[in-house]
């Protein structure tokens, strides 16, 4: 097991923070630290940077103190202790925590406190982690930069001018700036993965189905899956482990889902065959650098062992189209309950229909009223063949390419993001230049197959560059065992932004 950094050279605090996940659960199950110490130590450093990052909305550190206890006493009781035994988890605000405020980062959930925990949590305090607060996100987790938080943008620890990239962006802010060795976000066109590559951290969109969305709060369901922000591919593989299996209470759930054998992870590259789908990289929006650093890695595979071959998506050119209409008709159905009545903020109102009217139009940010305008069209009456019912023929087509091109190829190749991180309002105006930048990771999700973005260099100006792997269904195994490969040649998953070290100093 490496060690923790030498506490007297670069402060008591850092000892942890700038641990993995896998340092420390054992480290706990060892009871060489306790599952308290460890959990101040992130508290503490959280303390200084959080404000200058805005990763957090709900912060809960009596909570995670009192779960940490329980760990120790657990384990000094003689019981076995758990995958993630005292490691500190953060979650996106749009998965339920019991009695915890669940906002989806929109005002007209303020002050919302679910009654029950999500499967996910239920399934992270079984492994006893250790959760630590819920982080920002765009609302209702449409956007690509957590801008559209009601409450306040989210920075990226490298550069504070520029964005973490969205929905999930508080996440991966969170793992980046070392205030959590793990996170969990939502991926519904590149939500988990687009803000990892932007924070130069691990994210992983598991298969549609290998991760129960009981207690994730819905935009677009067939879309929508959980998925773990960390800091290097063996973390990953041991959150998504803890996550990941069947859950009655979901539907979409599917029993297929096998947790990632950690030994297999080492087997490196070698006999591998990683798909390259040229056309998707021949537009004029690709900057590059994400070109250079794509060419490099795609090299470096064959270097140690993997084959590559050209394999070809032809459909994935109408991916940004399909899914602004499927994901939004989805969202303009799911969001239809908050009305005022229930749950949420409530206008006051003369009547009914004024109630409504008012408190959606009060509660929702610009973006998503953007979005339940476009998806509400879509399925009114008249427009429903000619538009959403297109897009899911158009989806199956997708689908297929990537099942055949995946044939082929034990993992395709792509980059994450046509650029690095763009600066804080720079797209925020132009919603067509946002939905753009998600060109590389709407085509996966809409196959619904497993896709995992992982450092993989950094651009001339000193920012993240994280390309992704995209897999067969149910074949996460195979997309971090090539990761884990990556990380033994490459060290950008190594290197922390400033902030990280200076605040634990």
């Amino acid at each position: 097991m490496m060690r923790p950094p030498d506490s007297t050279r670069t402060g008591a605090g850092s000892r942890w923070t700038l641990s993995t996940a896998s340092e420390i659960a054992d480290a706990v199950r060892e009871g060489k630290a306790s599952a308290e110490e460890v959990t101040r130590a992130f508290l503490a450093h959280a303390d200084r940077t959080s404000d200058r990052l805005g990763t957090w909305l709900h912060r809960m550190p009596e909570e995670a103190l009192r779960a940490a206890r329980a760990v120790d006493l657990k384990r000094t009781g003689g019981a076995r202790l758990g995958a993630l035994a005292g490691v500190p988890i953060a979650i996106k605000d749009n998965i339920a925590i019991r009695g915890i405020p669940t906002t989806c980062g929109s005002k007209i959930l303020e002050g919302y406190r679910p009654p029950y925990d999500a499967h996910v949590i239920e399934r992270l305090r079984e492994a006893d982690a250790i959760v630590v607060g819920k982080t920002n996100c765009d609302e209702f987790a449409m956007g690509s930069s957590t801008e559209n938080s009601a409450y306040h943008p989210t920075r990226n620890p490298w550069d504070p001018s520029r964005v973490p990239g969205g929905s999930s962006g508080g996440s991966a802010a969170a793992v980046a700036a070392r205030e959590a060795p793990l996170a969990l976000g939502s991926d519904t066109g590149g939500s988990v993965r687009q803000p990892a590559a932007f924070c130069g951290v691990y994210g992983l969109k598991p298969t549609y189905g290998a991760v129960s969305r009981y207690g994730l709060v819905a935009f677009a369901s067939s879309l929508d899956q959980i998925g773990p922000f960390a800091r290097t591919a063996r973390d990953t593989a041991l959150a998504y482990n803890a996550i990941a299996g069947p859950d009655a209470r979901d539907m979409t759930s599917r029993a297929e889902a096998k947790p990632v054998d950690l030994a297999a992870l080492d087997r490196g590259v070698q006999g591998l065959t990683f798909g390259v789908p040229r056309e998707l990289l021949e537009g004029d929006g690709l900057a590059p650098e994400i070109r250079s650093c794509f060419d490099a890695t795609a090299e470096a595979f064959r270097a140690h062992g993997a084959r590559l071959v050209d394999v070809s998506l032809p459909n994935a050119k109408y991916s940004i189209a399909t899914y602004y209409l499927i994901a939004p008709a989805e969202a303009s159905s799911n969001l239809a309950r908050y009305d005022g009545v229930r749950f949420g903020l409530r206008a006051p109102a003369k009547d009914l229909r004024e109630m409504y009217e008012k408190t959606r139009r009060q509660g929702f940010g610009r973006e998503v009223r953007r979005r339940i305008l476009l998806g509400t069209y879509a399925l009114s009456a008249g427009y429903y063949d000619a538009y959403y019912l297109r897009a899911q023929k158009v989806r199956t087509l997708i689908r297929a390419d990537f099942m055949k091109a995946l044939g082929a190829a034990d993992a395709l190749l792509l980059p994450v993001t046509p650029t690095t991180a763009f600066g804080i309002g720079e797209k925020v105006e132009d919603p067509l230049a946002m939905y753009l930048n998600d060109i590389f990771s709407i085509p996966a999700s809409l196959a619904g197959v497993p896709a995992l973005s992982f450092p993989a260099g950094f651009g001339p100006t000193g920012l993240p560059i994280g390309l992704q792997l995209v897999g067969r269904p149910f074949a996460e195994e195979t997309l971090l065992r090539a990761a884990r490969a990556h990380e033994g040649w490459n060290d950008a998953s190594k290197k922390a932004p400033p902030i990280a070290t200076e605040a634990a100093a």
